[in-house]
């Protein structure tokens, strides 16, 4: 097959549209040298650029593309994605997203280095630096690959051109360049899926009687555990991700934080009809009355792609091209906001809280810059050379579930966490986690749970055992290292982390000892007024301090300032 001279054209507008809109959006970014404004937008992102980049967040390509898959191999009954995510950004948006959002944080590790320090803090940013650049390598590749698939041009070719785009505006423009990117590649995303829509659904090659009930899929009682566990990996495994608290912290204030959350997952349900009913369009049509050149009846490895097959051999040409644009603009959404993600970590907990706490703004805002184009090539060169990165991002998509969302839960609302607490679950749940195995990476499954199959894996909720197991050990060990301290059974020098020397002085942390209230912002006039309904919306700078050692330096707080006050 000839390369599709239009098509590419086309794609080279799409993208230099995108391109346009992210350096037009940078603009005060690029000049700024405000780590604040590169971080999170000067805090100043509208409710609407919130929401709908929230939703484009979770609308990647991954999304689209699995949603079709998953319908066309399993039926609706095992598309648990759409429904988890939706479940997900609603807990996020009415839990986590306020109580962030009011407390000032820059990177949602802060909470983890306010109460654990900055050493144990930064060792749980490592599952979201391992997350974030499998992440962008994935969604790379299957963008090459369904460019590849279209219009035949050089898969290799592909994955360079959109990550270096997508790496050009996130580097001169931080996140006001990603969101209002967000914008046109959601709108993209939406028009595009819209009008393919019907072209597949009524093409002569698809015949829906031959679906019967297949579409629907079934749980069968042996399937009930592996059900339950990956819609909870889903759901709350969705919530502990920095490009998801990125763009809460962006907010003005709590209450648009919240209800951009809640809205952006009713969008995130929209958004997946499209690409279901064009996945079930591929399940019910007559590939042989196609130009489909591939084997027949289809591999499992062809149905990862049946979205783009679909486009291409069940609509005119012109949808086609149409549908690329739509891929591609899920593709960025993604890359670029976990390109940006990883950077912003790397500068604000890393560099700045354990290597240089005195960095100035400037000085900030290039280490983030830095940081784009490290994990932007690393991501591509990634998505070049793997093949199975699917199954290195699922495994790493797991560990945000089964490692950070206790922990992260933990130190937000369980009063008197502590970091012997916090090691003891990130070494319990991780090898849990790692023992019981990963076939999509070739890894053995060395502890066997009930149910277990050889071709299946594990018919347990194993995840959420590791996870449950790690959320034990972090709230018992967190009780007895405090007991055993206030009672003599362990000596000061057993302190090795300086935990309890740091939280024992009044002076410096407002509180004695174990189980008092952690919130630096409980008492603020804005909080109260949040926790009642938000009847007031105040501006308010932000207290947070992170210990180092033993003495405490204020941290990056709301609008840039640094205040010594302790609430």
């Amino acid at each position: 097959m000839a390369v599709d001279i239009p098509g590419v054209i086309s794609v080279i507008v799409f993208y230099i549209a995108i391109l346009a809109v992210g350096i037009w959006a940078g603009r005060k970014s690029a000049k700024s040298t405000s780590a604040v404004e590169a971080f999170l937008a000067n805090r100043d992102m509208g409710l609407v650029v919130s929401l709908f980049t929230l939703t484009a967040t979770m609308v990647g390509g991954a999304f689209i593309n699995g949603t079709a898959e998953i319908i066309a191999t399993s039926g609706l009954l095992w598309t648990v994605a759409p429904v988890g995510y939706c479940i997900g950004m609603f807990i996020g948006g009415m839990v986590y997203a306020p109580k962030m959002r009011r407390a000032g944080y820059v990177t949602m590790f802060d909470p983890f280095q306010e109460v654990y320090g900055v050493r144990v803090g930064a060792l749980m940013c490592v599952p979201q630096f391992m997350g974030d650049v499998f992440w962008t390598a994935a969604v790379l590749s299957a963008l090459g690959s369904t460019i590849s698939i279209i219009m035949d041009v050089n898969n290799t070719l592909s994955i360079i051109i959109s990550a270096v785009i997508a790496i050009v505006y996130t580097f001169l423009g931080g996140l006001w360049s990603v969101a209002y990117t967000d914008v046109v590649q959601l709108i993209c995303i939406g028009v595009g899926l819209v009008i393919a829509c019907p072209f597949a659904v009524h093409s002569p090659a698809v015949d829906f009687s031959t679906l019967s009930s297949d579409w629907v899929g079934q749980v069968t009682s042996a399937d009930i555990g592996r059900y339950l566990d990956l819609f909870a990996l889903v759901g709350l495994g969705g919530i502990p991700w920095q490009t998801y608290f990125q763009r809460i912290l962006a907010c003005r204030n709590a209450r648009n934080a919240r209800l951009a959350s809640c809205v952006a997952a009713i969008m995130c349900l929209a958004f997946a009809i499209p690409p279901a009913i064009i996945g079930m369009a591929g399940k019910a049509a007559d590939w042989n009355s196609t130009a489909y050149p591939g084997p027949l009846p289809m591999s499992k490895d062809d149905y990862s792609l049946i979205l783009p097959l679909a486009l291409n051999y069940l609509c005119p040409r012109a949808v086609a091209i149409v549908g690329i644009g739509t891929l591609s603009a899920a593709v960025m959404s993604s890359a670029d906001s976990s390109i940006l993600a990883s950077a912003t970590v790397f500068s604000n907990n890393i560099y700045k809280n354990a290597i240089r706490p005195k960095a100035s703004d400037r000085e900030l805002v290039w280490v983030l810059r830095t940081g784009v184009v490290v994990v932007g090539v690393l991501g591509t060169l990634i998505a070049i050379s793997v093949r199975s990165i699917y199954g290195l991002y699922v495994m790493c998509s797991d560990l945000m579930y089964v490692v950070l969302f206790p922990q992260f839960t933990s130190v937000l609302f369980i009063k008197g966490t502590n970091p012997y607490g916090g090691l003891a679950g990130f070494f319990i749940s991780l090898p849990l986690r790692i023992l019981s195995g990963e076939p999509l990476v070739h890894m053995p499954a060395l502890i066997r749970y009930p149910f277990y199959d050889e071709e299946l894996g594990q018919g347990f909720p194993f995840r959420t055992i590791a996870m449950l197991s790690g959320f034990l050990a972090i709230v018992v060990l967190s009780r007895l290292t405090h007991v055993a301290y206030h009672r003599g059974w362990l000596s000061p020098r057993c302190d090795f982390l300086g935990f309890f020397s740091r939280t024992e002085s009044p002076k410096l942390h407002g509180m004695e000892g174990f189980g008092e209230n952690n919130d630096k912002t409980a008492a603020s006039p804005d909080t109260l007024g949040e926790e009642m309904g938000d009847l007031t919306e105040g501006i308010h700078d932000e207290v947070k301090v992170k210990s180092n050692g033993d003495h405490a330096e204020p941290l990056l707080t709301e609008k840039g300032a640094i205040h010594n006050k302790i609430a």
